[in-house]
Formats: structure tokens, sequence, C-alpha cells
């Protein structure tokens, strides 16, 4: 069980893209979001869940549709805290596609904080990172986060 759970640890960056970038004249936001996953707090080793969205502005290159599941996957099957598999999550698609700019917006319920301590469910926790475009300007950051807003 904990081999699958934790399966994020061998997966190799460059072989989960396998030449899955395309040169395409595109430049306009792409946006794949409502992304399901499931991760093991590495404090309290209980699962913690939620959705990912994430937004690019391509550079001449954009990347395979399953490939952005995949790469969310990769970093949810391993022992995490939200707040760096969202960081992670960025910077893995800012090296690899070298976009113009890059959006990520991770929700997540956690069962360390229902289960034990606060005890309180359903509370949802929100984590963002932001590169390139993204990060400079507002009307860009604006725009992928409605889209993730009309989840």
């Amino acid at each position: 069980m904990y081999d699958d759970l934790l399966s994020g640890y061998t997966v190799d960056t460059n072989a989960l893209l396998n030449g899955a970038l395309f040169e395409v004249e595109y430049d306009e936001m792409v946006v794949v979001k409502d992304i399901d996953f499931y991760s093991l707090c590495e404090h309290h080793l209980l699962p913690f869940y939620g959705k990912v969205h994430v937004g690019y502005l391509p550079d001449q290159k954009i990347v395979g549709l399953s490939k952005i599941p995949r790469l969310v996957e990769m970093f949810a099957r391993r022992l995490q805290v939200q707040e760096r598999m969202t960081q992670q999550i960025a910077t893995v698609m800012d090296e690899l596609i070298e976009p113009i700019g890059v959006g990520i917006v991770v929700e997540a319920q956690h069962l360390c904080a229902a289960m034990r301590g606060v005890k309180k469910p359903n509370t949802v926790m929100t984590t963002s990172a932001v590169r390139g475009l993204f990060k400079r300007n507002s009307t860009t950051r604006d725009e992928f986060m409605g889209h993730v807003r009309h989840s």
C-alpha cells in the first residue's frame, strides 16, 4: 500500500513528460482545473486531499494535457505539506515548460485538522504559487483566479 501512496519519490520529471512538449503558436492562458489529489501529511501521516488548479501562459511550447495531472500526482504521492507541494508544482512547470508565467492554486482538507488537534472537519486550506507574468502582472493573475473561482 505505501509503495503506491509514496510512489512519487521514484518518478523522474523528464521521463514523466516523455517528450510531450509541443511547439505551438498559442499565446493565451491554458488552465487545467479541478485535478483531484490525495497525499499524506509528513507531520502526522494522515491524509489530506483536494483539488489543484494549474494555469500557464505558453511561450511557443505547450505540454500534453495528461502530463499536468501526472505532475500533480507525482508530488502528491510523497510525504508532504501543502505549501511545499504547491511550490514544487509551480517550480517544475516553470522549469520544464518555460512558460511566460504559471499559477498554481491548491485547495485541500486535512484529516490531521479534522481528527486531532482542533478537530474541525470540512476546513479547507488554500495555497497558491505564481511565477513570471502571473507574479508581475495583476491582470494576468486575476484572469487565472477568475478561472479557478468558477470551478
